[in-house]
């Protein structure tokens, strides 16, 4: 299983230095990328102030060249808002500048007063998602498209470009079945964001089986490996040091998501801290509390879903302050990734075997050095 993070990024309450609020996204970046983290997904968002990074390309450009290892995708980039021509030539043109470390993450976009700043209807974006993506992955695969649609007219439109890799696309799926539906159809990742919780909408079996029956409709492979689970969490050495990080900002965050945000399918639940530290904790949807609480969590997830899943994605956000919030994913690093990946296997195996080796070898070393010394004071007399 490989981990990393969902980036909107959140910054509530509105009003900070945006300078100094994508510098700390950037180094929380940096870090996970020192720490061994396998991804993270930048988010593209234009209004109510607290999703500040409006275009995720520019920024995986920047912070590609402050990175090592660490894959960079658009989490997500809101494709009714672009040309496909366009999005296929700069998707293509950061493969190569990133050399087979980006990744294209799509959806219809979250935050309808994007959509009604660009003229864009609420209930046109999840159809407009469709019939973009189908278009785009014409262009990308090397195909001559001409199409119209009222928000951009293309004509025998065809990139100049060829990818660097076949590298990772995902679709973001939410409420809807519209995310599984376009994954399933061209065999593309899913990104199933906020689908953690144990009830409702999101139960993650079903978001599975629409990839798999859209998939074999069109003789395409859904591929759980390509299947990433995004949900929040922020852990401590104690549940309740845990608690007292996320007095820093979780009600901000919470305020968001129930008073501004206007995404109903993501809105806190609850009116007071204690409270909605019981709607993440108690609906599923996430963790406050310890590294062996997420560990359970992602065990619990892994059989919610029926047969696994690719990633894990931490959603970033800022309910710590920075110095709680990089030793989170220090501890998750440490203390959980091991427990889902292979790496940390043979040193667990080779431990477990000198324990069962400790005491016959440990007398064998007594005798050996005992001899040792015996023969050195013997032949000095």
């Amino acid at each position: 299983m490989r981990f990393g993070i969902f980036m909107a990024p959140f910054h509530p309450p509105a009003g900070q230095d945006p300078i100094s609020a994508v510098q700390r996204d950037i180094e929380i970046v940096q870090l996970l990328d020192r720490l061994g983290y396998e991804e993270a997904w930048i988010g593209e968002h234009h209004s109510a102030g607290t999703e500040i990074i409006p275009d995720p390309m520019i920024f995986i450009a920047h912070v590609a060249n402050l990175t090592r290892h660490i894959k960079l995708g658009t989490g997500v980039l809101s494709l009714p808002y672009h040309n496909p021509l366009l999005t296929a030539d700069r998707a293509i043109f950061l493969d190569q500048l990133l050399r087979g470390r980006f990744m294209l993450g799509l959806g219809p976009g979250a935050l309808p007063g994007d959509a009604a700043m660009l003229g864009i209807s609420i209930e046109e974006q999840r159809g407009a998602l469709e019939e973009d993506t189908e278009v785009l992955m014409r262009i990308i695969n090397g195909e001559s498209v001409t199409h119209k649609t009222s928000r951009y007219n293309l004509v025998d439109a065809k990139t100049q470009y060829r990818p660097y890799t076949d590298f990772d696309i995902s679709v973001a799926a939410i409420a809807s079945p519209t995310g599984p539906r376009i994954a399933g159809r061209h065999g593309l990742g899913l990104l199933s964001i906020g689908a953690t919780a144990e009830g409702g909408f999101d139960l993650l079996a079903h978001h599975w089986d629409v990839m798999e029956q859209r998939a074999a409709e069109f003789g395409q492979r859904a591929d759980r490996a390509k299947w990433r689970l995004v949900g929040p969490m922020h852990i401590a050495e104690t549940k309740e040091q845990a608690i007292e990080d996320v007095k820093f900002g979780l009600d901000d965050w919470c305020h968001y998501t129930q008073k501004i945000l206007a995404v109903p399918h993501f809105r806190a639940a609850g009116d007071t801290f204690e409270e909605r530290i019981a709607w993440v904790n108690e609906s599923g949807l996430g963790v406050i509390g310890t590294p062996d609480d997420a560990i359970r969590q992602i065990e619990r997830l892994e059989k919610q879903s029926n047969g696994g899943f690719g990633a894990y994605l931490m959603m970033h956000h800022e309910w710590a302050n920075s110095a709680a919030t990089q030793r989170h994913y220090e501890l998750f690093a440490r203390y959980v990734k091991p427990r889902f990946q292979s790496l940390a296997r043979g040193p667990i195996e080779a431990e477990q075997r000198a324990i069962g080796e400790w005491e016959s070898l440990g007398d064998r070393v007594e005798r050996a050095v005992a001899a040792a010394t015996e023969a050195h004071f013997g032949a000095s007399s």
